[in-house]
C-alpha cells in the first residue's frame, strides 16, 4: 500500500492549505524528504503516520488500503450505470480520484445514490400508483436506513472493541457458565437491572418474537423460539441496557441521526453484543482454530444457528489475535441480498444484481448441504468460499418457510486452515470458477451467465452468428 501513500499526504496537505516547507517542519523532517514522501519514493514509517494522523486529526484508517479499496469498487459500479455510458472512466481514472480527492470521490457516490433511490421511487410509484404513498415512503426510509447501517459495519471492518469488552466483562460480573447460559443471562438480568424475564405464548405475542416493557422492567420471549434463540434475544435486551452509551456513541460518530437508522443501528450493534456473548471472543476463536472453521460443528459447541456462526466468524478482528478473515452475504431465492460484509478482496454489488455464478445461488440446489467453490475475479484474487441454506420459521403450523442461502469466504491463501478445503487441490490453475460482481462491470463477454453487455465492452451484433453468450463479440 506504500505506493499510494504520497497522493494521500499530498492531498492533506493541500486541503489544509499549507507548503511542503511548513508541514515538513511540523513533522520535524525536512522539506526534501516530504517531497520524496509525496512522490512514493520513500516509505511511510509509523512514527511518520501517527504524526500525520495527529497534524491532520483523522483516523488512522484514512491511510488503510482497505476503506480506499471499497470506495473505489464502489465508484466503478457507479460508472458501470449505464447513464455515464458516454463518459467511460478507467479504473485508475477512478483510483486516482478517490486518492487525491477523496471527499468527492464519497460525494459523486452519495449523488449516484440518491439519484438511484430517486430512480427507484419512480418507477416502483408508477407500479403502484393506486397504493398507500406512506407505505412507499417507509419501505424507502428503511432501504436508506439499511444502507447506512452496512456503511458504519464495513468501516468498522465488522469490529467493535467496546462491545467485545462489554460483552467480556459480562462473563466475569455474571459468572455465567456455558453449560446453562440462558438461565445465567437470566439471573444476572433480573440481579443487575431488575428485569424479569416471561416465556409468552404466541397468541399473546403476535409476530413478535421479543417484547420488552420499559416501565415494568418485563422481557418477554416468545415460546415459539427454540432454546438457542431465547437465549440470543436475552443477550440482546442486555445489551441494549447495559451498552446503550457505547452504541450512541459509535452511531453518533457516524453521523448516523435519521429516527430510523439510529433504531436500526441499535438493533445491529446489540446483536453484535449478543452474538460476543454466546460466543466469546478468546474461546470462540481457539475452538474455530481447532475445529478448522467447521461451522456446523462450532454451531453444536456454541448453540448457535449455521447463520450466526458464520457471522461471528467475519468479526474475529482484535488486534494480534485475529482468524480468517472472512466475508459474508446472505441472499434469498429470488438473488435479493439482505447481509453482506465485504472482506478477502471480495466486494458486493451497491446498486445492482450479483454475479450468477457465486455458490451462494447453488446452495438452493441442495438445501441444506454444504457448498464449495474455488472462484477467480476479474482483478486476479482467487477465493475459497463455502455457502448452505438456512431455513426461517417462526415455529407454527401455519408459519411459512422462509429459505434463505449463507455463504462466508476467504482468500486463498486461508483456505488450508478450513477444513472444507480437505481432499481439494488448491494449486490447481484449473478448479477456480470465473466470477465477477455484475454483469456490467465484468468484462468476461463469453459468460453464459451474463445477463447484461459489460460497460467495458460495446455491444456489437451480428445477426448470422451466435455465439455461446448473446454478448461475446461476433466475430467473423
Amino acid at each position: 500500500m506504500a505506493e499510494r501513500y504520497g497522493k494521500k499526504i499530498r492531498a492533506l496537505r493541500q486541503r489544509a492549505n499549507l507548503t511542503q516547507a511548513v508541514l515538513a517542519d511540523r513533522l520535524a523532517i525536512s522539506a526534501s524528504y516530504l517531497n520524496l514522501l509525496e512522490n512514493d519514493r520513500r516509505p511511510l514509517t509509523t512514527e511518520l503516520l501517527l504524526k500525520l494522523a495527529q497534524q491532520f486529526e483523522i483516523d488512522l484508517r484514512t491511510f488503510s488500503g482497505e476503506s480506499e479499496s471499497h470506495l473505489i469498487s464502489d465508484l466503478a459500479e457507479v460508472f458501470g450505470d449505464g447513464v455515464f455510458e458516454n463518459h467511460p472512466f478507467t479504473r485508475r481514472d477512478i483510483a486516482d480520484l478517490v486518492t487525491t480527492h477523496p471527499d468527492i470521490a464519497r460525494a459523486v457516490l452519495h449523488l449516484h445514490q440518491e439519484y438511484t433511490h430517486a430512480r427507484t421511487s419512480a418507477d416502483t410509484l408508477a407500479q403502484r400508483v393506486l397504493e398507500d404513498q406512506d407505505t412507499l415512503n417507509a419501505a424507502e426510509r428503511v432501504r436508506l436506513s439499511s444502507e447506512q447501517i452496512s456503511d458504519l459495519l464495513q468501516r468498522h471492518l465488522n469490529y467493535f472493541p467496546d462491545l467485545e469488552a462489554a460483552a467480556e466483562a459480562t462473563w466475569e460480573r455474571a459468572k455465567l457458565d456455558r453449560s446453562d447460559l440462558y438461565a445465567g443471562l437470566v439471573q444476572y438480568l433480573t440481579r443487575e437491572y431488575g428485569v424479569t424475564v416471561h416465556i409468552a405464548p404466541p397468541e399473546e405475542m403476535g409476530e413478535m418474537v421479543r417484547r420488552y416493557d420499559a416501565r415494568r422492567k418485563e422481557l418477554h420471549i416468545s415460546e415459539v423460539l427454540r432454546g438457542r434463540s431465547r437465549t440470543f434475544q436475552v443477550a440482546g435486551q442486555l445489551g441494549l441496557l447495559a451498552c446503550r452509551d457505547s452504541i450512541a456513541s459509535l452511531l453518533a460518530d457516524a453521523q448516523i441521526d435519521s429516527p430510523d437508522a439510529v433504531a436500526l443501528g441499535h438493533v445491529v450493534l446489540t446483536d453484535y453484543f449478543a452474538a460476543a456473548v454466546v460466543m466469546p471472543y478468546v474461546p470462540f476463536l481457539r475452538a474455530a482454530e481447532e475445529l478448522r472453521y467447521d461451522v456446523e460443528l462450532l454451531g453444536q459447541r456454541f448453540g448457535t444457528g449455521f447463520e450466526q456462526t458464520c457471522h461471528r466468524l467475519t468479526t474475529l478482528r482484535r488486534p494480534n489475535m485475529s482468524g480468517v478473515q472472512f466475508y459474508l452475504l446472505r441472499v434469498d431465492m429470488a438473488g435479493n441480498i439482505s447481509k453482506k460484509f465485504s472482506a478477502a478482496g471480495i466486494r458486493f454489488p451497491r446498486f445492482s444484481g450479483l454475479c450468477a455464478l457465486w455458490n451462494v445461488h447453488a446452495a438452493f440446489l441442495q438445501p441444506g448441504v454444504v457448498r464449495v467453490q474455488l472462484s477467480k475475479q476479474m482483478d486476479g484474487t482467487t477465493v475459497f468460499a463455502i455457502a448452505r441454506t438456512v431455513r426461517r420459521h417462526r415455529g407454527t403450523y401455519h408459519s411459512p418457510t422462509i429459505l434463505y442461502s449463507v455463504g462466508i469466504g476467504c482468500d486463498l491463501s486461508d483456505a488450508h486452515r478450513l477444513v472444507y478445503s480437505d481432499g481439494i487441490d488448491l494449486t490447481n490453475p484449473a478448479l477456480p470458477v470465473p466470477i465477477g460482481i455484475t454483469c456490467r462491470l465484468c468484462e468476461r463477454t463469453s459468460c453464459q451467465a451474463r445477463a447484461f453487455p459489460s460497460v467495458q465492452r460495446p455491444l456489437r451484433i451480428d445477426e448470422n452468428v451466435r455465439n455461446v453468450s448473446f454478448y461475446a463479440p461476433s466475430e467473423g
